[in-house]
């Protein structure tokens, strides 16, 4: 089972990529919370270097309140993570897909949510 939604922005810059990416988030109503440059982290950490990551903790609070009144620890999964990556050719977006990220948890009124957060986040990707 695939677990992200995928798009190659053929030549673009991480800059564009992340500018685009956090216009798209937030026209679907999505707020990005956390950021992590892995590639500064890694360089600095341990002295790794990488092509260009970020991960982007993104969350839309309407949805987030509807999952966690129906599961209380699933704030556990949160926020929906939305990489930018570099590979050839341009910048690779991915978004986590939700259905496959909860699909251990058992419990179908929160599959019925996190179908909804899929479809939303194939939007977003594709806006991109």
């Amino acid at each position: 089972m695939a677990y992200t939604i995928d798009r190659l922005l053929e030549g673009a810059n991480m800059e564009d990529a992340d500018a685009r990416t956090r216009k798209a988030l937030a026209d679907a109503g999505f707020g990005v919370l956390t950021e992590i440059d892995v590639k500064a982290t890694m360089k600095k950490k341990i002295d790794k270097d990488m092509p260009g990551y970020k991960i982007l903790g993104a969350c839309n609070p309407n949805m987030a309140w509807e999952a966690i009144g129906l599961e209380n620890k699933i704030g556990a999964m949160l926020p929906c993570n939305v990489i930018l990556r570099e590979v050839d050719g341009g910048i690779e977006v991915s978004a986590v897909d939700p259905v496959a990220s909860m699909a251990g948890v058992g419990n179908d009124e929160l599959s019925r949510v996190a179908g909804q957060v899929r479809e939303m986040l194939a939007g977003v990707v594709a806006a991109v």
